[in-house]
């Protein structure tokens, strides 16, 4: 009889434990599926971030990129730092927090990194500060902001026009896309030497450039045929569909 009550009552505490544990696990899907993370465009991130005065902005580029133009009363904290989520663990969770980076894709990854730290409400700026910019919104230059200019549509005119086909790459060092693409768009480059050339324009260095074109985001390829602009695409693209639509 005392054999039969002992297993009775480890049955009880085994299933106690269960329901307790499934409890818990309940709680913290509910947790996730509370956190509000949501990617904005510029303008509605513009006048949410003047609607919400105890907002946490946070730009995870690198100091450099912070330097050359960043938006008003935002933390810089680099996302490639190692104490990236050290820094983030001294910000308040329960406040909101707006990210953005360049172009959109570092601050998706800060914005997962949040939700998984238990940050309760996560703006991430669509398209980052290139959008921003190019929307003509505001930026404030840091004290080491280096002064440079780089090409314009003059000299970019000059460049295409110096060969049959002329690719123009828009590309930064820091944006995985383009590093993807480039061995491909050089090798589409040496195979095709003797009428295609390609050229590399940095967006860092080149924002007013992109801005008077009106491109707001990168990986961004141009074709030129004797040039004129004939093709030209935003986003990554891979090598197969590249050749397909470009027909070299």
């Amino acid at each position: 009889m005392k054999k039969i009550c002992l297993i009775a009552l480890v049955f009880l505490s085994v299933g106690f434990t269960s329901c307790q544990n499934s409890g818990g696990a309940q709680q913290n899907d509910a947790s996730a599926q509370n956190t509000i993370k949501r990617i904005i465009p510029v303008d509605e991130f513009d006048k949410k971030l003047s609607a919400t005065p105890n907002a946490q902005l946070i730009d995870v580029r690198t100091p450099e990129e912070y330097a050359g133009g960043h938006l008003r009363n935002s933390l810089n904290i680099n996302i490639n730092d190692k104490e990236f989520e050290q820094q983030l663990g001294k910000l308040d969770k329960t406040k909101p927090v707006m990210v953005y980076c360049k172009a959109g894709s570092r601050s998706a990854a800060a914005a997962e990194k949040m939700q998984e730290m238990g940050f309760t409400e996560i703006y991430n700026l669509d398209g980052g500060i290139m959008k921003w910019e190019n929307a003509g919104k505001p930026v404030e230059q840091g004290v080491a902001a280096p002064m440079q200019t780089g090409n314009t549509i003059d000299s970019l005119n000059k460049m295409v026009s110096r060969n049959k086909y002329v690719l123009v790459d828009y590309n930064a060092p820091w944006c995985v896309p383009c590093k993807k693409m480039l061995p491909y768009l050089e090798s589409l480059a040496v195979k095709n030497k003797e009428k295609l050339s390609l050229v590399k324009i940095d967006a860092d260095t080149n924002k007013e450039l992109l801005k008077q074109k009106g491109i707001s985001g990168i990986p961004y390829l141009e074709l030129y045929q004797d040039g004129k602009l004939v093709w030209s695409h935003n986003g990554f693209i891979e090598e197969d569909q590249l050749l397909k639509e470009i027909k070299l």
